[in-house]
Protein backbone atom coordinates (compact mmCIF):
# COMPACT_ATOMS: atom_id res chain seq x y z
CA UNK A 1 0.00 0.00 0.00
CA UNK A 2 1.39 3.59 -1.05
CA UNK A 3 1.75 6.40 1.79
CA UNK A 4 -0.86 8.43 1.72
CA UNK A 5 1.29 11.35 1.85
CA UNK A 6 5.07 12.60 1.55
CA UNK A 7 6.82 15.14 3.67
CA UNK A 8 8.32 18.08 1.59
CA UNK A 9 9.26 20.87 4.58
CA UNK A 10 8.80 20.15 8.05
CA UNK A 11 9.78 22.86 10.30
CA UNK A 12 9.39 22.73 14.31
CA UNK A 13 9.94 24.37 17.87
CA UNK A 14 8.64 23.42 20.87
CA UNK A 15 5.23 25.38 20.18
CA UNK A 16 4.57 24.66 16.52
CA UNK A 17 4.94 22.33 13.50
CA UNK A 18 4.79 23.95 9.99
CA UNK A 19 5.50 21.58 6.99
CA UNK A 20 4.27 20.84 3.68
CA UNK A 21 3.06 17.72 2.68
CA UNK A 22 2.24 16.66 -1.29
CA UNK A 23 -0.76 13.70 -1.37
CA UNK A 24 0.35 10.04 -2.89
CA UNK A 25 -3.02 8.86 -2.79
CA UNK A 26 -4.43 11.69 -5.62
CA UNK A 27 -3.64 11.16 -9.59
CA UNK A 28 -0.98 13.03 -10.54
CA UNK A 29 -3.06 15.44 -12.59
CA UNK A 30 -4.88 16.82 -9.57
CA UNK A 31 -4.93 20.10 -8.54
CA UNK A 32 -2.21 21.52 -7.08
CA UNK A 33 -4.18 22.86 -4.56
CA UNK A 34 -5.48 19.49 -3.89
CA UNK A 35 -2.15 17.38 -4.19
CA UNK A 36 0.03 19.97 -2.00
CA UNK A 37 -1.11 21.02 1.90
CA UNK A 38 0.76 23.49 3.95
CA UNK A 39 0.36 22.56 7.63
CA UNK A 40 0.08 24.93 11.19
CA UNK A 41 0.11 22.30 14.14
CA UNK A 42 -0.35 23.88 17.32
CA UNK A 43 1.76 21.22 20.11
CA UNK A 44 -0.44 22.31 23.43
CA UNK A 45 -3.67 22.18 21.87
CA UNK A 46 -2.53 19.27 19.20
CA UNK A 47 -4.52 21.02 16.73
CA UNK A 48 -4.20 20.95 12.82
CA UNK A 49 -4.79 24.06 10.55
CA UNK A 50 -4.29 24.42 6.52
CA UNK A 51 -2.67 27.26 5.85
CA UNK A 52 -4.27 28.70 2.80
CA UNK A 53 -1.35 28.79 0.41
CA UNK A 54 -1.38 32.60 -1.70
CA UNK A 55 2.08 32.66 -3.45
CA UNK A 56 5.76 31.92 -2.62
CA UNK A 57 9.43 33.64 -4.13
CA UNK A 58 12.62 31.26 -4.66
CA UNK A 59 15.95 32.23 -4.26
CA UNK A 60 19.52 30.13 -4.20
CA UNK A 61 19.60 30.72 -0.49
CA UNK A 62 16.14 31.77 0.85
CA UNK A 63 12.50 30.39 0.51
CA UNK A 64 9.66 32.32 1.02
CA UNK A 65 5.80 31.54 1.46
CA UNK A 66 3.11 33.73 1.84
CA UNK A 67 -0.09 32.42 3.21
CA UNK A 68 -3.78 33.83 4.30
CA UNK A 69 -2.54 33.61 7.65
CA UNK A 70 0.70 34.71 8.00
CA UNK A 71 4.42 34.34 5.86
CA UNK A 72 7.05 31.59 6.00
CA UNK A 73 10.82 32.64 5.21
CA UNK A 74 13.33 29.50 5.64
CA UNK A 75 16.41 28.62 4.29
CA UNK A 76 18.27 25.12 4.79
CA UNK A 77 18.72 25.04 8.25
CA UNK A 78 16.06 27.62 10.19
CA UNK A 79 12.84 29.08 9.15
CA UNK A 80 10.72 31.69 10.71
CA UNK A 81 6.74 31.99 10.63
CA UNK A 82 5.14 35.16 11.22
CA UNK A 83 1.01 35.54 12.21
CA UNK A 84 -0.68 37.64 10.36
CA UNK A 85 -3.91 38.38 12.99
CA UNK A 86 -1.53 38.90 15.78
CA UNK A 87 1.72 39.41 14.66
CA UNK A 88 3.46 36.69 16.56
CA UNK A 89 6.46 35.62 15.03
CA UNK A 90 8.02 32.10 15.42
CA UNK A 91 11.60 30.65 15.00
CA UNK A 92 11.55 27.38 14.02
CA UNK A 93 14.70 24.20 13.45
CA UNK A 94 14.24 23.16 9.47
CA UNK A 95 13.87 19.04 9.59
CA UNK A 96 12.84 17.94 6.57
CA UNK A 97 15.02 15.52 6.19
CA UNK A 98 14.06 13.86 9.48
CA UNK A 99 11.20 11.03 9.38
CA UNK A 100 7.83 12.14 10.91
CA UNK A 101 6.86 10.87 14.41
CA UNK A 102 4.17 8.49 14.30
CA UNK A 103 1.95 10.38 16.46
CA UNK A 104 2.20 13.12 13.94
CA UNK A 105 1.73 10.70 10.68
CA UNK A 106 -2.02 9.48 12.49
CA UNK A 107 -2.41 13.77 12.74
CA UNK A 108 -1.82 14.20 9.27
CA UNK A 109 -3.97 10.86 7.98
CA UNK A 110 -6.58 11.73 10.23
CA UNK A 111 -6.86 15.18 8.29
CA UNK A 112 -6.55 14.15 5.13
CA UNK A 113 -9.63 11.94 5.76
CA UNK A 114 -11.72 15.07 6.06
CA UNK A 115 -13.56 15.89 2.76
Amino acid sequence: MLPKFKTLYFFENTEIIILEIKRMDLAENAAASELYHWLFLDKPSNSLLKLWFRSMDTSTEIQERYFEQGYLKFNSLEATYIEKFNSAQHKLTNFSERPLLPELQSIIENYLKKP
